[in-house]
């Protein structure tokens, strides 16, 4: 049991990565607070789900706009240097949140432009850290440190809303604001105090034209990036909308408060959690990998759907956050083992324009979908694109695996 668990949290034995993990879980804690706080208040004021599908959408609108430069960014410049000024300009968004609540003056298009900003700076932010973690860990500890990762945030799913649904019943959702501020100090924290002579950092990538474009053609020539990634936007578009999808099924299916909100999103997380530990444990990535989590992906939307109350509803959704997170570490450490050195920020970019950009498409489908027919069908559309993600990751890494044998083997495919 002992050699187990070492084995699920290995990559702590790193320092400058311990320091990383304790600093995110701290700091992500707070933005989850944020993003609960102000989906609900968006709610309170509107009672509008496009109002709440809008606001998802355009905080995830900057990185579909702006992700690629944010990856060429990470590219170009020292990572960690890079995240100490991102993660002090998202002090700012976060403050204005906390200043037009705290004088009671808050309105929707105040909200509106508080998390775009925040995500303006997050479309650089998320992919220098995701192309962070294997300077830290090395490409050995990669997938364990992966799941990790997925760990920090769904503990920060957690705790976040947790918090965020006891502070909103009982004292509004000013603390929640002026709390995320002061969680972005761990984060600062840790990122000063790290080693810079430890860490593993490929030389930056020159200054030329086209350096986008070469990161497009580099996944374009690549079906073990290409695929992960078509993968990843089908099922991110359609099926990654629970902050959307989450506060509306509280309210409108099950007649339920902040509190049944933080419930659902806190049982999600802790499937997560357990999910991410056993894949970091088992340190296995892939194909197969991926199909099998698209399908339990599918299959537990589904039967989210249809369920009739809100303790069998919150029971399914752990098993839905588990499938969920092995999908995402399981793609995301499959493209960083495949991707150049060279081109990791531009990839992993990529990657979060496909995984978080895909919102501003389908955060507002879901809204509208939610107000205008039912919240259950938000499921519905995640499961389908679940099982359509099985299917295709199924047939398309068994061709590929068929014809990478038939090219090391051509005398055995020819007979």
């Amino acid at each position: 049991m002992t050699t187990a668990l070492r084995r699920s949290f290995n990559s702590l034995e790193v320092p400058n990565y311990r320091r990383y993990f304790v600093g995110q879980v701290i700091s992500l804690s707070g933005n989850w607070m944020q993003n609960v706080t102000a989906l609900w208040l968006v709610l309170s004021l509107t009672n509008s789900g496009f109002a709440v599908g809008l606001t998802t959408a355009l905080q995830f609108l900057p990185m579909l706009l702006f992700g690629a430069y944010g990856g060429l960014l990470a590219d170009r410049l020292p990572k960690r240097r890079l995240l100490l000024v991102t993660q002090t300009l998202m002090m700012i968004p976060a403050a204005g949140l906390f200043a037009v609540t705290a004088f009671g003056v808050a309105q929707p298009w105040m909200i509106y432009i508080a998390v775009f900003l925040f995500g303006a700076v997050n479309s650089v932010d998320n992919p220098t850290r995701q192309s962070f973690v294997i300077e830290m860990v090395g490409p050995d500890r990669l997938v364990n440190a992966v799941s990790l990762n997925s760990v920090i945030i769904e503990t920060a799913r957690i705790v976040g809303p947790a918090m965020a649904g006891i502070l909103i019943a009982t004292v509004g959702v000013v603390p929640c604001f002026g709390i995320n501020l002061l969680t972005f100090v761990a984060m600062l924290a840790a990122l000063w105090s790290m080693n810079p002579r430890a860490l593993q950092a490929p030389p930056p990538a020159t200054r030329k034209p086209g350096a986008i474009r070469a990161g497009l053609r580099h996944v374009r020539r690549n079906p073990e990036l290409a695929v992960p990634l078509a993968l990843m936007a089908l099922v991110g578009t359609l099926g990654f909308n629970f902050q959307v999808a989450l506060p509306l099924l509280t309210r409108f299916s099950f007649g339920g408060d902040a509190a049944s909100y933080a419930v659902l999103v806190s049982a999600m997380g802790v499937g997560s959690i357990t999910a991410a530990l056993v894949n970091g444990h088992r340190g296995q990535t892939g194909g197969a990998v991926i199909a099998a989590a698209s399908l339990a992906f599918g299959v537990a939307s589904l039967l989210a759907a249809v369920m009739p109350d809100l303790v069998l509803e919150a029971i399914v959704l752990a098993a839905l956050g588990g499938a969920a997170v092995i999908f995402v570490s399981s793609i995301n450490s499959t493209i960083q083992l495949a991707v150049s050195a060279e081109m990791r920020g531009r990839v992993m970019a990529l990657f979060s324009i496909v995984f978080l950009g895909s919102t501003p498409i389908g955060g507002p489908l879901t809204g509208w979908l939610a107000e205008a027919y039912d919240p259950r069908l938000t499921l519905v559309l995640a499961g389908i694109s679940g099982l359509s993600a099985a299917w295709a990751a199924r047939v398309i890494f068994t061709r590929m695996a068929e014809r990478a044998s038939a090219e090391a083997h051509p005398l055995e495919a020819s007979v």
